[in-house]
C-alpha cells in the first residue's frame, strides 16, 4: 500500500486528474507510436476505471468516438460511450456492435486482465483468453490499416498469440512502458496496419 501511495505515476495521475496510473502507459506508447488521432473510432476493452478512455477522448479532441466496455461500472467521461458487461458474453458484444452503427474501427485498445486467483497457470490462461477475444473482435471489426494494442502477461501461450497477431497485422511489436511496474510480467503487443 505504501509503495502504491508513494508511486510517482499514482501521484501524477492524481495531480493531472487521471483515474489510474495506467493512463501513463497509453500516453507513453502513443507518444512513440502515434496511435490516437482526431476523427478515429476507438474501442477500449476492459476500460474501468477509465484512464485509457480519458486519454483517448482527449487525443480525439471531440472529433471521432470512444466506445468503452467493462464488466465493472465506470463513471461517465465526456466523449466516451460506456457499455457495462462481460466482453465474453453475447449481449454486451451486441451492444458494442450497435454502438458502432456499422462504422469501421480504427483502433482497438485492450487493457483487460482477469481477476487474479493466485494460481499462476490459471491466471495466465484466463489472461490469454481475454487477449484472444480482443483479437477476434479486432480481426472482425478493425478496418484495413487499423491498429490494436493489447495487454498480455509473458508466459505460456505468449509466443503463439504473437504469431496469431502477425497473421492479422503487418507488424507486431512488444511495448513495456516505464509506467509498468518492473516486477510485473505485463507487456503490451501492438499490431499495426491490419491486413485486408
Amino acid at each position: 500500500m505504501q509503495e502504491h501511495v508513494n508511486d510517482h505515476y499514482v501521484q501524477e495521475a492524481k495531480r493531472l486528474g487521471y483515474r489510474a496510473r495506467a493512463a501513463f502507459k497509453l500516453i507513453e506508447i502513443d507518444a512513440r507510436d502515434r496511435l490516437l488521432r482526431p476523427g478515429q473510432i476507438v474501442v477500449d476493452l476492459g476500460s474501468a476505471p477509465g484512464s485509457w478512455s480519458q486519454v483517448a477522448a482527449a487525443r480525439l479532441r471531440g472529433n471521432g468516438a470512444v466506445i468503452a466496455l467493462d464488466v465493472l461500472e465506470m463513471a461517465g467521461i465526456a466523449g466516451v460511450e460506456f457499455i457495462q458487461g462481460d466482453f465474453s458474453e453475447d449481449a454486451p458484444l451486441a451492444s458494442l456492435e450497435a454502438a458502432l452503427r456499422g462504422r469501421p474501427v480504427d483502433l482497438v485498445l485492450s487493457d483487460m486482465a482477469p481477476n487474479i486467483s493466485g494460481v499462476a497457470s490459471v491466471d495466465q490462461a484466463r489472461g490469454m483468453q481475454l487477449a484472444e477475444l480482443a483479437l477476434e473482435f479486432a480481426a472482425r471489426r478493425l478496418k484495413p490499416g487499423g491498429a490494436m494494442l493489447v495487454k498480455l502477461f509473458q508466459g505460456e501461450g505468449f509466443d503463439a498469440f504473437r504469431r496469431q497477431m502477425l497473421d492479422a497485422f503487418a507488424t507486431v511489436s512488444v511495448r513495456k512502458p516505464k509506467a509498468s511496474r518492473d516486477r510485473s510480467n505485463e507487456v503490451y503487443l501492438l499490431g499495426v496496419r491490419k491486413k485486408a
